[in-house]
Formats: structure tokens, sequence, C-alpha cells
């Protein structure tokens, strides 16, 4: 018999979340008919202050439910919780309050990891916008995702996030793994976490199939915050690799590395950007943007700003 632990979290966003439980539940049974001998609960962890997802959970009276706070604002403390409230579990299956999972997803994540022995298992996560998109997003690509699109099921990945992954829980308690509060309020605490279970050995396989959509805020589809995000994302994903260098003289080098990336970046952006405009091409001046953007990420990482895009009030 397997144990089987899925985590939602979530922050103010009720309606979201109640169209959500019921799709896992109907997870839950395709799950058992496929495998009887699975045990499947579902964990939600509120991590806002005033419980406003208490209510809705209320209105899924199950067994399999569990709701419980997390009153540390971030989502490496919420990520945490997910850990400690999955003790006992052999499979911790994460998924966020604003995500739908297709048909089978979860026997997708289940059935790749035993097939192909994995720690843990990630699947693509398809943006699903909620209204008009920015012309400007359209052209940067920005939600494509395009570095995975590559990929088939039993692929190898060296890092993967946390909005569709599954985990071998016995083997991250083995290994004490933890995800870092430092990055609770700024991301990139799934891929410094999905690191360090690779350098300790575990393997991180790719499922094609596990698919799920991310419902996107139509006033998430704009320039301004697009921009923003590609500069919070890169500035997390510098610092992490800042924290997984073992040594002073390898973070030296990780800085040094990082600085010449930036400029380059910036450079090659904003020659890019110039020509979309001079040529009236939105496509050259979008990704002339978010490729400079990216570089002032990382520049700000290498002198030790932390950008914060999770930080409330």
């Amino acid at each position: 018999m397997s144990v089987v632990t899925v985590a939602v979290a979530t922050f103010r966003r009720p309606e979201r979340l109640h169209a959500l439980i019921p799709r896992l539940f109907a997870q839950f049974e395709t799950a058992v008919a496929w495998r009887p001998d699975l045990t499947l609960g579902l964990v939600i962890i509120d991590n806002d202050p005033d419980e406003s997802a208490r209510e809705t959970v209320a209105k899924h009276v199950d067994d399999r439910v569990r709701y419980t706070t997390e009153a540390a604002p971030g989502v490496t403390a919420v990520r945490n919780r997910a850990l400690d409230e999955s003790a006992g579990s052999d499979l911790l299956v994460f998924i966020d309050d604003d995500e739908s999972p297709e048909e089978r997803w979860l026997v997708a994540l289940i059935e790749t990891r035993e097939r192909f022995t994995a720690t843990a298992v990630a699947g693509p996560v398809v943006a699903a916008p909620d209204g008009p998109v920015d012309p400007w997003v359209v052209a940067s690509e920005s939600h494509l995702r395009t570095h995975r699109a590559g990929l088939v099921t039993g692929d190898a990945v060296d890092r993967a996030a946390t909005n569709n992954l599954l985990l071998d829980r016995a083997w991250v308690e083995r290994h004490a793994l933890r995800f870092d509060e430092r990055f609770g309020l700024t991301g990139g605490e799934d891929s410094l976490f999905t690191r360090r279970l690779v350098k300790l050995g575990g393997r991180i396989v790719w499922c094609t199939e596990a698919v799920v959509h991310d419902h996107i805020p139509a006033d998430r589809m704009s320039r301004s915050y697009n921009l923003r995000r590609v500069f919070s994302l890169s500035n997390a994903g510098a610092r992490v690799d800042l924290a997984l260098a073992d040594s002073f003289g390898e973070r030296l080098v990780v800085r040094a590395r990082l600085a010449l990336s930036g400029l380059a970046r910036i450079v090659i952006g904003v020659a890019r950007a110039t020509r979309g405009r001079l040529r009236g091409s939105l496509r050259d001046r979008a990704f002339g943007e978010r490729f400079a953007m990216r570089g002032r990420g990382e520049l700000a990482a290498v002198v030790g700003y932390a950008a914060s895009p999770y930080r409330r009030g």
C-alpha cells in the first residue's frame, strides 16, 4: 500500500480553491481505480492569517481532506509545512490553488515515478490567461516555458518548480531536505530545493502527460508585470547559484560569472530592443527587453539585492 498526500498552498483565492478541490477528488477516484492499494489524502495549507480558505474547505466535507494554517508568510514556510503535514506518506504531490490538473494527472505522476525509479517527477505547467493578453506578452513568449518543450517522459531534469511536482517523501526525510527560509518572499525556493535534491544523489524525471493549467489573472498579462517578473525570476535564480556554491572561492567564481552574464545580457538585450523599435518589430523589442531585464536581475544578485515579489503589505 502506498500513501500519497496532495498538498495545496493557498492564499486568498477562495474561488479558485473551490474549483480545484472537486477536481482533485476526481483525480483520487481515477488513481484508486488504477491502483486500489493507494491511500490518498489532501491537505490545504492556508497562508492567510485571516483563514480565508477555511469556509471554502468546509464546503467540501470529506475524510480525505485536512485544513491547516501556516502563520509565517511566504512560499517556503508553506512548502515546509506540507513536508511536516505529509509525515508518514510515501509520496507528496504539490499543486497550487490557481491551477487545474488534466485527466489522469496524478496517475501519470505516480506511474512515471515507479517506471523510472525517480526521486521526484515534474510535469508541464500551461499558462491559461483569464482575460486579454498584452500583445507585448504574446510577442515575448513570456509564459510559454519553451526550455522544457523538447522533453519527453523519463528525461532527467536538474531542477523543477513545485507547482506540479511529486516527491519521494521518505527520501526527502532521510536526507533532511527542507526549503530554504531565505527564499520565502523572493521565490527560487523550489529551484534551490530540487537542485540540492539532485546534488544529494536524487533523480528528477519529466512526465509529459502530467499537465496542469495555470490560471493567470488579466492584470498579470501586462508588459510591466512581466518585466518585473523576469527581473525577480532572474534575480532568484542567480541567488540560488550563489547559495549552492560550497566555498568562498566558488562563490567568487559564481559572482564573476553572473556579473559577466548580466552585463552581456543587458548589452545584447538593449541592442535587440533598439533594433526592434527602429524596425517596428514588436517581437525583437519584447525579446530584447526581457533579455536585458534578466541581466539586471543577475547583476542585482551579484551586489546582494534580493527581489521580494511575495512581500505583503
